[in-house]
């Protein structure tokens, strides 16, 4: 499986691979869809390690950029800033559990849900959307090359869809499964430690 991994994102930048590979994985471990994860991994477009200090007070962390309100729900886990900000695969996982808390809790359709990543402000949240939904589109194309995927939207999921979503999906992107990296992982919906 990983040889089959490192394969399909040879010919992406080095910086990019790590990115890639984590978010899959993650994605098939929380049992989101792949190139919605890949979508905020790009948007967020973190590094490790990196602390971006914004004119709020807010501080976002990591690859992923979690913002410090969320770093005081994951310090409940035992999870610190540090965890956070790690090189690996460790924070996209904290993102995908994010990510499934968001979509299976929150309120509207998979996209805004998706969007409260970044704000449940709803003007932040309808831009966000916007450039993640255009990702996740760009994302699907790219998985649908190099996997064995399915577009859960088309085989009607309630666990992504409202009816509401299922009658204007055409307005939005695939959302994919890779089936190939789901059936290589545990699908685990806690939240551990490395």
């Amino acid at each position: 499986m990983v040889a089959l991994m490192l394969a399909a994102v040879a010919d992406l930048p080095p910086q990019m691979q790590e990115r890639v590979v984590c978010s899959i994985a993650a994605a098939a471990k929380y049992e989101i869809p792949a190139n919605l994860l890949l979508a905020v991994a790009e948007q967020e477009n973190g590094k490790p390690g990196q602390w971006v200090r914004h004119a709020n007070g807010a501080v976002d962390v990591g690859a992923m950029q979690f913002s410090t309100g969320y770093l005081r729900e994951l310090a409940r886990y035992g999870i610190t800033p540090e965890d956070v900000a790690a090189r690996g695969c460790y924070p996209y996982q904290l993102a995908a559990w994010r990510l499934r808390m968001h979509i299976k809790n929150d309120r509207g359709d998979l996209w805004t849900k998706a969007a409260n990543y970044h704000s449940r402000t709803p003007r932040f949240n309808r831009v966000y959307r916007g450039h993640i939904t255009r990702k996740a589109l760009k994302w699907a194309d790219w998985l649908e090359k190099r996997f064995a995927t399915v577009d859960v939207t088309s085989q009607h999921s309630t666990i992504f869809q409202s009816k509401s979503d299922q009658a204007s999906k055409t307005n939005y992107p695939p959302v994919i499964f890779n089936m190939s990296s789901i059936a290589a992982s545990s699908l685990s919906s806690g939240l551990s430690k490395p």
